[in-house]
């Protein structure tokens, strides 16, 4: 028995359709005697309600709500849990099937009723003549002239919605096989059990849904953050190609498991990374994603969005470094955020969810390096916005493992500003007892790191080290470039005393003075890989990785092409002016106005004041 006499158009009030309704309940085929108890179930609720209406305030419907829970029979139990819980904040009404029962003005069980009457004769209880020939299309796909009547089919097949451009002419009914209305509402019934057994969530009522999550309105083509906004939730529809029975079936909707780490998926970002960490229940060889969104004036369509499958990505496994800071970030900054973040903050969000869905369907090393790209952007954007980001208090991100660079490491293409950003982004310079980062050169922090972790925090008394600025990737090394240089000169160290763990190539190099490489993807690597813990990455392990690649296509290039990866000489004066010395060298004392004059254009007087620095230090170059 499929009844809600809650709702207007139930078939329960004087101004509805009550045809279908009357119908059952005057009939005689035993098919139908539980559909007629649950009628006068309904109607002795009503009566002792007093209800002659449909209830318009809150507290009388979750009355009348209570009452029906409490005296329906057995068999129409499984109806009520799908359709609505109560619970200790009232009731609440789970997505799939609208709100109670219906989806606007489209009441369903009054719907369902009418397709029973179109395929059974409620009087006999047998088939109509058009019943087999519907039965065949629903179940086998046979298609034939008349297989579909006009009727609503609500917001579950929009397809056949009809309206406006929906076939060659203005606008077309709607129109549903009767059979296929008929199956997917008592197919909704295998959702019940897990709306009960997951009442202790604090979340809100969408997510007590088995394989149900809040909207992510990123991972599919028409994505926007309104979407989120509006859209009641979305749902993981799991799909096998394996036979089961209906007990196991019905055991995976029971448990409706979607974990990221052992702790229940919370949105489609995290249903994306359960489906491909072995989140989910054995079996499933897929998800079809579904967001229940305004699309049709202010009706909501069941719209497939993306499917998934759920083979092993080990890769996604790295996200953990990044969840307890993600899980924050999408609090405070998402489209349901109040107040609304800044605009920058909201668009490199967006960015990273999608970059996230992304690297979840495809662990590549292409994917981990956009996704490393999009973290960079992100802690650009949220350094850029310090007092609103000071006040959400959102701390920087740090602390990601050395597994992260392992990952992108991809012999068979050439990462340039992977590697160049890798270089850049590890640098430090020990003056005296400080160790100087390059992070501290990007965003206002105070930090730390050990190879048992790090610690990273905003600095609310900024300072003079950040010197990095928006705009011309060039401009804002030099000016990193001239703060280190200032550092240096301060603290009175003998030499340049700036190392990294990679060293840059020479081909790489080369490349970027040539104007080879992409500057926006690089600063935004540069600051993505800032965000690894640098101290616990070797010197050992960078350079076992240098020895091991050096004959796969790192190192080398053919020999007869060898002195195309050499950059300039104007280049080499300046490097070797500020050459880390050897344990058995002298250091060479580090003069900033080589560097400044370079950075003002005046090449000239830089490389006369490079050659007679080197050669005062007994290392005359060979110009």
């Amino acid at each position: 028995p499929v009844l809600a006499p809650w709702n207007g158009g139930s078939g329960f009030f004087p101004k509805d359709n009550t045809e279908p309704l009357l119908a059952i309940e005057n009939s005689l085929a035993g098919r139908l005697g539980d559909y007629r108890d649950g009628i006068k179930a309904a109607r002795r609720v009503l009566q002792q309600l007093a209800m002659r209406e449909k209830p318009e305030d809150r507290d009388a419907k979750t009355r009348l709500l209570q009452m029906c829970r409490n005296t329906f029979s057995e068999q129409a139990l499984g109806w009520l849990d799908a359709v609505f819980v109560l619970g200790q904040e009232g009731v609440q009404f789970p997505p799939l099937l609208g709100t109670g029962g219906n989806d606007g003005r489209l009441e369903f069980t009054n719907n369902f009723m009418q397709r029973l009457a179109e395929v059974i004769n409620p009087e006999t209880g047998e088939p109509r003549a058009e019943s087999l020939l519907w039965l065949r299309a629903a179940i086998l796909g046979h298609s034939a002239p008349g297989i579909t009547t006009r009727a609503p089919v609500g917001q579950f097949f929009p397809g056949a919605a009809g309206g406006a451009n929906a076939t060659s002419g203005f606008d077309a009914p709607s129109a549903v096989n009767p059979w296929d209305f008929i199956l997917m509402i008592e197919g909704a019934l295998v959702f019940a059990a897990a709306t009960v057994k997951r009442l202790e969530t604090s979340e809100g009522g969408a997510l007590i849904y088995p394989f149900c999550v809040r909207q992510s309105g990123v991972g599919y083509a028409s994505a926007a953050g309104t979407d989120e906004q509006e859209a009641r939730c979305e749902m993981w529809m799991p799909i096998w190609n394996e036979p089961t029975s209906f007990a196991e079936l019905s055991a995976i909707f029971r448990e409706g498991r979607a974990q990221v780490r052992g702790r229940n998926a919370r949105s489609g970002v995290d249903f994306a990374q359960a489906a491909v960490t072995l989140g989910v229940a054995h079996g499933i060889t897929a998800f079809q994603r579904y967001g229940f969104q305004v699309r049709n004036g202010l009706a909501y369509f069941a719209t497939p969005l993306e499917r998934i499958s759920t083979r092993r990505n080990t890769r996604a496994d790295l996200l953990a470094d990044i969840e307890e800071w993600y899980d924050r970030l999408r609090q405070k900054a998402g489209p349901r955020a109040n107040p609304a973040p800044p605009a920058s903050i909201g668009r490199a969000l967006n960015r990273l969810d999608r970059c996230i869905m992304e690297f979840c369907r495809d662990g590549s090393p292409d994917n981990l390096q956009t996704l490393v790209a999009a973290l960079g952007n992100m802690e650009r954007a949220l350094a850029q916005s310090f007092k609103w980001t000071s006040g959400a208090f959102l701390k920087p991100l740090a602390n990601l493992k050395q597994t992260w660079l392992e990952a992108v490491d991809d012999n068979s293409k050439p990462y340039r500003e992977f590697r160049l950003a890798r270089s850049l982004a590890g640098m430090r310079a020990p003056l005296g007892k400080e160790v100087f980062w390059f992070r501290q050169q990007l965003e206002p922090i105070s930090m730390g790191y050990s190879k048992s972790g790090s610690w990273c925090k905003w600095n609310d008394l900024g300072g003079n080290d950040v010197s990095w600025q928006e705009g011309d990737l060039i401009t804002a090394l030099n000016k990193t470039m001239l703060r280190r240089l200032t550092r240096v000169e301060k603290a009175g160290v003998a030499g340049w005393p700036d190392l990294s763990p990679f060293n840059a190539r020479l081909d790489d190099i080369s490349a970027f003075i040539e104007g080879q490489v992409n500057p926006g993807l690089l600063a935004d690597l540069i600051w993505g890989l800032s965000l690894i813990n640098w101290g616990s990455v070797t010197d050992d392990w960078s350079n076992a990785v240098a020895s091991a690649t050096r004959w796969r296509g790192w190192e080398p290039l053919e020999q007869d092409e060898a002195h195309t990866a050499i950059p300039s000489a104007f280049y080499a004066l300046m490097r070797l002016c500020l050459r880390r010395a050897g344990q058995t060298e002298k250091p060479i004392p580090v003069v900033p106005a080589i560097i400044q004059r370079a950075i003002n254009g005046q090449g000239q007087i830089a490389s006369i004041m490079a050659a007679r620095r080197l050669a005062a230090s007994g290392m005359a170059p060979l110009v």
